[in-house]
């Protein structure tokens, strides 16, 4: 068994490569009431289908510390894909948030983001945000959670010729994270982003994964991820979707 968590360990560290269009913290978030360090790291191999053929290895590494009143989050998202017969190139996200509890269900979230996507034709797309987290429920095993942020946008494209975009844009999401049984979760993550000087360009986001436990700390996850996006940058399809299969190795 040792041997066999190494082999994962080698695997995940030896690829160097979220979404496409926004990441799905919620999903990477670890439930977590006392004080500690806890983390986790994947390791997701897909097979997607929107305008070309695309095979994909992904490794997601989060760090979460948690005490009484506050939360600090690390994500570092890389990924391989190779489009159709062409060779592998690189995406990437890193992400980092900050929670402050105010009372019991209201805490203030900070978070900074950069991004690259040669997929999207995203050069580099930088985003601060902030804004209250409402916690809609006290269950353990069911929790629902609603998150409202302004955001600040910087994006610039691949194509020189494609004017930098600088814009401020709202951020809504409605998370649930359901636990019925001991070896079983359900984590649904849902957002709305609007740019706030015209409405009509905005972009929703569904991420939800099914996560089942074979071992203590191993995961085997389904997730399946859906993006529209009103006003892409030029060529680039409104609609992305993607199903994902993967293991996940936490620990706390």
């Amino acid at each position: 068994m040792k041997s066999f968590i190494l082999l994962i360990i080698f695997l995940i560290t030896s690829f160097n490569s979220i979404n496409a269009q926004i990441v799905n913290v919620e999903s990477l978030r670890r439930i977590s009431d006392t004080s500690k360090w806890s983390g986790a790291a994947n390791l997701d191999i897909s097979l997607i289908k929107n305008t070309q053929s695309i095979f994909k290895i992904t490794n997601k590494i989060r760090l979460q510390y948690n005490t009484e009143k506050n939360l600090y989050l690390f994500i570092n998202d890389l990924k391989l894909e190779q489009i159709e017969d062409n060779s592998f190139v690189n995406k990437g996200i890193q992400h980092l948030r900050y929670n402050r509890k105010i009372i019991e269900r209201l805490k203030l979230e900070v978070f900074a983001q950069s991004q690259y996507d040669a997929i999207s034709d995203i050069k580099f797309r930088g985003l601060l945000g902030i804004g209250p987290r409402f916690k809609l429920s006290k269950s353990r095993d069911y929790r629902f959670y609603l998150g409202t942020l302004l955001m600040y946008e910087h994006e610039e494209s691949s194509d020189s010729n494609t004017e930098i975009l600088r814009d401020v844009r709202g951020s809504a999401y409605f998370s649930c994270s359901l636990y019925p049984l001991e070896h079983i979760s359900l984590v649904s993550t849902t957002y709305y982003q609007p740019l706030l000087k015209q409405f009509s360009d905005f972009r929703i986001s569904n991420e939800t994964s099914l996560g089942i436990k074979v071992l203590k700390n191993l995961l085997f996850k389904t997730t399946f991820t859906y993006n529209f996006d009103a006003s892409p940058i030029i060529g680039i399809p409104k609609t992305q979707y993607e199903l994902t299969n993967g293991i996940v190795y936490t620990f706390d």
